[in-house]
């Protein structure tokens, strides 16, 4: 196990790392271990009780934080000529097609964070698996990255689109904003996540599905959340 520094262990020093926290309790507790001196990312992680070496028991989709992330994500649209200008002024960073594809695949070129492309471009994109996969950046229909609705898609990242899926350990992480937010904007972002992942439970999945919740910023320790009162946090429409 890696040797934890001094400020990690004074952080997990002023709660109980083996209680379960109330959202509101848990930020607070959060806020008070980030002790970075940069503006940490407070992430949400999920313990699934699924199996996701099964296809009919993955878990995965996208959200809109209602806050957003904190991040400016850079996107890359792969797009016929014609719709190079309609894509930057949605607000993709770069749009192109064979130039683009060219330089990731010669130079290793990977200056964006998402890329979405419309489905006449999936030949092309296709060709930049072995590339895009392992770095999690190949464009899909499920998260909504394959559509020929190129400024609904870009927009949507742009307002703070995030995708979430199940790993092999069958665990989900996901940004959940900044912590420079506060607790009420984290507790919105985190109830709109919270929401999705229970709303995506496959019925496919037997038995308990939110195993646990933890909530932590990028150089803190986890805070556990009330996993079995995570549906109090769904919201309704």
């Amino acid at each position: 196990m890696a040797k934890r520094g001094k400020k990690y262990i004074e952080s997990k020093a002023l709660y109980d790392s083996t209680k379960e926290y109330e959202l509101n309790e848990a930020l607070e507790i959060v806020e008070k271990t980030a002790k970075a001196k940069f503006d940490e990312t407070v992430e949400l992680h999920f313990s699934l009780g699924v199996d996701s070496r099964h296809a009919d028991q993955q878990v995965r989709g996208t959200v809109i934080l209602p806050h957003g992330t904190g991040k400016v994500q850079k996107v890359l649209a792969f797009v016929k000529d014609d719709r190079i200008d309609e894509a930057l002024a949605a607000g993709a960073d770069y749009a192109g097609n064979e130039e683009y594809a060219e330089k990731i695949q010669k130079d290793g070129w990977l200056d964006f964070d998402v890329v979405i492309a419309t489905p006449d471009m999936m030949a092309t994109v296709g060709r930049l698996g072995r590339v895009l996969g392992p770095q999690g950046l190949m464009p899909n229909p499920k998260t909504g990255t394959v559509t020929n609705d190129v400024k609904q898609a870009v927009e949507d990242i742009k307002a703070g689109k995030v995708e979430y899926r199940t790993d092999k350990a069958n665990l989900i992480h996901v940004p959940a904003g900044k912590v420079s937010f506060g607790a009420n904007k984290l507790a919105e972002n985190i109830k709109a996540l919270i929401t999705e992942v229970v709303k995506a439970r496959p019925a496919a999945a037997k038995g308990k599905y939110i195993k646990s919740i933890t909530v932590a910023s990028t150089m803190g320790p986890g805070v556990k959340l009330q996993a079995s009162r995570a549906s109090e946090l769904v919201e309704t429409k």
